[in-house]
């Protein structure tokens, strides 16, 4: 387990929050449902999984999908909520609209639970994670229902359309995305270039910030839009502010970064 003090090891008794994650499963075992599991432990969370769909995938791009029927990702989330007192939400890959459109029917009958949606779309290797169809059903349904969303540049472009290409860019697109849709926004900004990136995260009450963070070009980064997306949703369990959360995962990413573990020869993501 990757500790860097966000977990206190001296309560391992103690009852844990649970977050419900929403997403796909990654073969290889770097995003998706497994890095979600693997966050949420790491921040003292217990992770409980809707799988939308199960890809045949390794850091260099995916080969394969099969989707899991609308109604069985919609039982799994029933059956999870029927048991557990849900703490948070957060989504990721979600595919095709049916989908989309059975995650937000839960979402609105529970508007009541906190939501951090990753708009997943495109994989850093370029391959597609939410079919065409799937976008409006995700502009219209989902995204107003959110607490957060944490679109990176290419998926703010979707959003939007246009491109927030330069880091002076950034900040309105942020807050474009805030105002379209009612909900507080982490704009990534990992797809530009430089040494330094930057996040902004804007808020409906107002709040506006910019996270400077150091790149580390030498880490493979796959998978980590899902688990900043879990970090920030493990925080919210916990019962911290959205704005606390983004720190502090922000900060989890990052220490995860400077501190990887080596599969294969190359560092990964450390948790």
């Amino acid at each position: 387990m990757f500790a860097m003090g966000f977990m206190d090891s001296n309560a391992k008794h103690q009852e844990r929050p649970l977050a419900l994650s929403i997403a796909g499963s990654d073969s290889g075992g770097g995003a998706g449902i497994q890095a979600d599991l693997k966050t949420f432990t790491a921040n003292g969370v217990y992770g409980a999984t809707a799988i939308t769909c199960v890809t045949a995938q390794n850091p260099g791009g995916v080969t394969a999908v099969q989707a899991m029927p609308a109604e069985f990702v919609e039982a799994q989330i029933q059956q999870v909520n029927a048991y557990f007192p849900v703490r948070v939400v957060k989504t990721g890959m979600l595919l095709n609209a049916d989908i989309v459109s059975v995650v937000a029917a839960f979402l609105r009958s529970h508007r009541v639970l906190p939501v951090v949606v990753d708009p997943v779309m495109v994989a850093t290797s370029g391959s597609v994670l939410l079919e065409e169809e799937a976008i409006e059903a995700m502009t219209t349904e989902l995204l107003p229902l959110a607490s957060l969303i944490t679109p990176n540049l290419d998926e703010a472009a979707v959003l939007l359309g246009w491109n927030p290409d330069s880091s002076e860019k950034m900040e309105k697109a942020a807050v474009e995305l805030m105002e379209r849709f009612g909900t507080a926004v982490l704009l990534k900004g990992g797809h530009l270039s430089g040494s330094v990136l930057t996040d902004w995260l804007v808020s409906p009450n107002g709040f506006k910030r910019g996270f400077n963070q150091r790149r580390l070009p030498e880490i493979n980064t796959h998978g980590s839009g899902c688990t900043l997306a879990s970090a920030i949703a493990s925080q919210v369990a916990l019962g911290r502010s959205i704005e606390q959360s983004v720190e502090l995962g922000l900060a989890y990413l990052q220490a995860a970064m400077e501190r990887p573990v080596r599969v294969n020869g190359t560092p990964w993501i450390g948790h």
